[in-house]
């Protein structure tokens, strides 16, 4: 297979998983902002400091105006993080690559970007943002379902999956950095309704929270909700479970040591701790040190695959 196939299909995995959490992630925290007690109010800021350009938001002077934000957030084409902008690489590499992907998964990508650019004024306004980012991770989901149901299970759909995988550990591990740090209480004992409503919402970021009740059968607290989401490698965002993914694609590939390699490190920084016994200055420095092995996981896999 060409390098430039690889890569094209390897970032059509990231850009279309990239569009679907960015989605959900302003999703719950639309309606987090409705759960809090009255008075306090969960900025929007944490988001673009997830998936944003901060640099830029910063400068634009934007803080306080919501609609601003939703534009920055949904719709700047110059914010790579942004949802449109995730939707338009991907229809791009599409269209480079149309002659080893499904027609439908190449009509769908390309429908999703006309209806999310169309349609994203309208996502402005509290009142029409739900159904509008809905809209967008159900056709993320569409399209994660064509390539899977569709595509042969060859090399091309192995780097669709490998792309698709190391943007979910990546978004896995900036969700619990940013939003870990204004949610843990001094003590475990002191965990308040409030916190409790937080840490939910991290799991429902992440699809998560129907998946922990039924595997955890416990209530929603820090030192669980981390466990799980680090290490339970049957839940399909937890980081093991996401390197395993990658893995599982790397060893059908050729010329995998050094990609293989790369896994194994990070697999081995969360096997070795505990992660929901660590406190707040450990846990975020665990999470530098895991998002700089994913960027040792990417720079191993274009090396070897899209040099």
């Amino acid at each position: 297979m060409l390098s430039r196939v690889a890569n094209s299909l390897y970032w059509i995995g990231r850009h279309i998983e990239r569009a679907e959490n960015t989605a959900r992630l302003i999703n719950v925290t639309s309606h987090l902002q409705l759960d809090l007690p009255k008075g306090i109010r969960q900025g929007w800021k944490s988001i673009v400091n997830i998936v944003g350009n901060k640099e830029a938001f910063d400068k634009m002077g934007i803080e306080n105006d919501e609609r601003q934000i939703m534009k920055f957030l949904i719709s700047d084409l110059d914010d790579p993080g942004s949802i449109l902008s995730a939707l338009r690489a991907a229809r791009e590499n599409a269209r480079t690559v149309r002659d080893v992907l499904p027609r439908e998964a190449w009509e769908e990508i390309n429908s999703l970007y006309e209806t999310a650019k169309a349609d994203a004024p309208k996502a402005y306004w509290s009142k029409n943002r739900h159904a509008y980012l809905q809209q967008i991770v159900r056709g993320a989901q569409t399209i994660t379902g064509i390539l899977s149901g569709s595509m042969l299970h060859d090399e091309t759909y192995q780097f669709v999956r490998m792309g698709r995988n190391l943007e979910r550990a990546d978004m896995t591990t900036r969700i619990i950095d940013v939003r870990s740090a204004d949610l843990v209480p001094p003590d475990e004992h002191t965990l308040t309704p409030f916190e409790n409503i937080q840490w939910m919402s991290v799991l429902k970021s992440l699809t998560g929270y129907q998946m922990y009740r039924r595997s955890v059968l416990e209530p929603v607290r820090r030192r669980d909700v981390l466990e799980f989401l680090f290490k339970e490698r049957r839940f399909p965002r937890a980081i093991l479970h996401c390197l395993g993914e990658i893995e599982g694609c790397a060893v059908t590939l050729k010329k995998n040591a050094q990609v293989v390699a790369s896994i194994h490190e990070v697999v081995k920084a969360i096997e070795d701790v505990a992660p929901g016994a660590l406190s707040q200055t450990e846990l975020h420095a665990l999470i530098d040190d895991l998002q700089l092995g994913l960027v040792g996981v990417n720079t191993a896999v274009r090396e070897t695959y899209f040099a």
